[in-house]
């Protein structure tokens, strides 16, 4: 069956609910929103509230709040019946099987045969809810988890009834994955399902074992955050996001439903838990929990933490902690966790104790809550945002290494972890051919994890299919005739190895290949210049080389536009600065979703100087008729830049003009490069000539005194300082085309000029050496 979902029917408009329907809406489904009947003329007010909050929420949960316009709100009472119309119907209500049964029974008589029905329950038994329904009820049924945010975790997992179907369950990982944009993960009917099970026993374990080592709840986040590949909130502020009434009762949950769970019911009574749920500090929703600040009278936030011992407030403290000073310029993970597994402070005991019992845990969940390991590490990757799974967390310290680490803190292993051993197999998982492979269990030994072959990896190829690299960059062949060039310096920041790779990538397939992709998979594309770099030789007042390196940049972004093959960016996480530029000049951008774009650099006193203020001059001045001067284009173009305004999503890029309606945008960023590539082999089939540079329309003086008079109103008005408008003036000065009189077709080298003029002469201004320095500290803007 050619399966399609067009429309969807979300029943329960809350916070979960809400977010599903926005992230069904922001991928281009038509979704119906229904939640209790209100008394009242406006009966759909509750699931109408709802979701106005949810749009007003920050981060948002919809891609383009235009796209809100596709969810229709309704009421069980007066619209049940139009689900009839639907393809699929998820439930969102609240966690009681009494409850859940009795919406289903309503749903099983209104639905078409073949219509898809999920729940979104995190926790109560799949196969107790479809029981008493319709034959081709319990055939289509399944349990479909997002996690909380629906837009943002990637984590979806699927639990099948007794009676679901196969082909229904195959749909369901196709579609997440290539619509949703999600890590589809099969799971067994078991209480917590894999993300849950997992997630909350470590989390809970790293609680209990802080106030039994004695460290603060700072030093326990610190500990357990990005040191180890995971969120910066780490435990405690986790629980504060989550809810700790939340937290409390999955936990309480799982203790009840899961009996022979050893591990599990040896989690110790919290009295810190119960005091604060004693009082009703539930975390971030009542703004107290572990963590909580306040506003004084002069206007200051002053942030407090939980002592975990005297179970009262004090000022919040950086922890401060040796080993992981020396774990920083320790290099690969892997060593980074030897030396603080190595540890003998009591910051490395908690790590120790930590992965002691996490390893012990997810080895005896295997097959218990799943058959294959890889499925709890894609859980805990994709629904808590680690880094590295346990397993793969477990192959960083060694399997032999953490066998006996488990074991000298008196856990016992599934038995397994010991026969693969003896076997003589390692490790958990290896890489092979460019393909990752797991062990199994069953078989004994290695098998393919299925469903790579839409996506290139660029950890699992590197290695054999690298051509060229520097410190800052790497060229790997993807085959086919594309080469692909990825960033690797701190935070992709471009700086001289960066162009060098750019530079160089082009040569190679100018020479050898048919097309060139620009794509990472790092957390972030590029956070754009590198700034020491610039505030280095803007103090040393080395202006000859600073222009010289301006203007490499510049010609590098030029060589990008108009190379002899085509040229693919593939943008995603932070794209900011000359991230951005990079972007704005490839042949065709392939985007993730999650692309957060922009031209900031106003934010550090400067405006774009790789090309950017150009590109966006020209795009405007492509809206321009033959001797028309209406400037909307130019206007909004102008404002992108002198606002540093970033878009939140791709969609909102395109809104921004940084990405055309031609480029493309994908959901899944583990596809990106793959499609990247793909997008580059049919522009080079396709008969690909190398662009002419074309001549830019600039509109003079007319235009720059609009600009000039609009930054002295916005001075008056104390909406910016004066060099927020000395800023502005250099920017409106650039784009339209500096002191011509008239409307004027120039080169873009022309433009050029004037930008990397106009940037040098703010990197002598002390108030951009102040925002620059800025920067470099704190990582905010300073506006002075």
């Amino acid at each position: 069956m050619n399966r399609h979902i067009r429309k969807v029917t979300v029943l329960g408009s809350g916070v979960m609910g809400s977010g599903i329907a926005c992230h069904l809406a922001g991928i281009g489904v038509q979704v119906v929103l229904l939640d209790m009947p209100s008394e009242g003329p406006d009966r759909n007010k509750i699931a109408r509230d709802h979701l106005n909050n949810a749009l007003k929420s920050n981060p948002s949960p919809i891609y383009d709040k235009k796209f809100a316009s596709r969810i229709e709100v309704g009421n069980f009472e007066d619209d049940l019946e139009g689900i009839k119309n639907s393809d699929w119907v998820i439930e969102v209500i609240i966690e009681r099987l009494d409850i859940k049964k009795q919406m289903f029974e309503k749903v099983d008589q209104f639905r078409k045969e073949g219509t898809l029905i999920s729940s979104n329950t995190s926790g109560i038994p799949i196969h107790l809810m479809s029981d008493g329904r319709s034959e081709d009820f319990q055939k289509h049924f399944c349990g479909t988890h997002f996690f909380n945010p629906p837009r943002y975790l990637k984590l979806f997992e699927i639990i099948p009834g007794p009676k679901t179907d196969a082909s229904i369950i195959s749909f369901f990982e196709h579609y997440a994955e290539k619509f949703l944009g999600k890590t589809p993960v099969l799971c067994k009917d078991t209480p917590g399902f894999i993300g849950n099970r997992v997630g909350v026993y470590s989390m809970a374990k790293v609680m209990e074992l802080a106030q039994e080592i004695g460290l603060t709840i700072e030093e326990a986040d610190t500990m357990t955050g990005s040191i180890l590949g995971r969120p910066k909130t780490g435990t405690f502020k986790l629980a504060d996001l989550v809810g700790l009434d939340t937290a409390a009762n999955v936990t309480k949950g799982l203790q009840q439903n899961c009996p022979d769970d050893v591990l599990i019911q040896d989690l110790k009574p919290s009295k810190v838990m119960d005091f604060l749920l004693e009082n009703k500090f539930l975390g971030d929703k009542t703004r107290k929990g572990f963590y909580y600040k306040e506003i004084d009278k002069e206007g200051n936030t002053n942030r407090f933490a939980l002592d975990l011992e005297k179970l009262e407030y004090r000022p919040l403290e950086r922890a401060k902690i040796p080993v992981l000073e020396m774990a920083k310029q320790a290099g690969s993970t892997r060593n980074k966790l030897g030396l603080i597994l190595k540890d003998k402070s009591k910051h490395g005991e908690l790590i120790r104790k930590h992965f002691a019992s996490l390893f012990a845990y997810v080895s005896r969940k295997v097959p218990e809550i799943s058959d294959t390991l890889y499925r709890i590490d894609d859980a805990m990757k994709t629904g808590y945002a680690w880094k590295y799974g346990p397993f793969e967390t477990w192959d960083l310290v060694g399997v032999k290494q953490g066998l006996e680490l488990l074991e000298s803190e008196g856990y016992e292993s599934a038995t397994w972890v010991k026969q693969m051993l003896e076997s003589g197999i390692e490790t958990f998982y290896q890489v092979k051919d460019g393909k990752k492979y797991f062990y199994d269990i069953t078989s004994k030994q290695y098998s393919l994890i299925p469903g790579q072959d839409a996506f290139i990896i660029l950890d699992n190829i590197r290695k054999t299919t690298e051509v060229w690299s520097n410190p800052e960059a790497s060229i790997q062949d993807l085959g086919d005739g594309i080469l692909n060039l990825e960033f690797r310096s701190k935070m992709n920041s471009i700086g001289g190895g960066v162009i060098t790779g750019i530079n160089k990538a082009i040569e190679l397939a100018e020479k050898e290949h048919k097309g060139l992709v620009i794509g990472n998979q790092a957390d972030n594309f590029s956070v754009g210049a590198n700034l020491a770099m610039i505030m280095m030789m803007a103090a040393e007042q080395d202006w000859w080389e600073l222009n010289m390196a301006i203007k490499t940049f510049q010609d590098t972004m030029m060589k990008v536009r108009h190379s002899a093959i085509p040229v693919v960016v593939a943008p995603h996480g932070m794209s900011l600065g000359g991230g951005c530029e990079i972007s704005l000049h490839a042949d065709k951008i392939v985007a993730a979703a999650e692309t957060y774009m922009g031209l900031v650099e106003v934010g550090v006193g400067v405006i774009p100087g790789g090309g950017g203020t150009k590109e966006m001059t020209r795009r405007a001045s492509l809206h321009l008729m033959q001797d028309d001067v209406k400037t909307n284009h130019l206007r909004e173009a102008y404002l992108s830049i002198a606002m540093a305004k970033v878009a939140t999503s791709a969609y909102e890029a395109k809104n921004l003009g940084f990405i055309r309606n031609e480029d493309i945008i994908v959901v899944n960023k583990d596809r990106q490069i793959a499609e990247a590539k793909k997008q580059a082999i049919l522009l080079a089939d396709s008969g690909y000539t190398q662009p002419i540079p074309e001549k830019v329309k600039v509109l003079g003086k007319e235009a720059m005194g609009m600009f000039y008079v609009g930054s002295d109103q916005m001075v008056a008005g104390n909406y910016i300082s004066e060099h927020d408008r000395l800023i502005a003036n250099k920017l409106g000065y650039v784009m339209t085309g500096g002191n011509l009189t008239e409307a004027t077709e120039v080169s873009q080298q022309y433009l050029l000029d004037l930008e990397r003029e106009a940037f040098l002469s703010l990197c002598g201004e002390r108030k951009t050496l102040e925002r620059i320095q800025h920067m470099l500290k704190t990582g905010k803007p300073l506006r002075n």
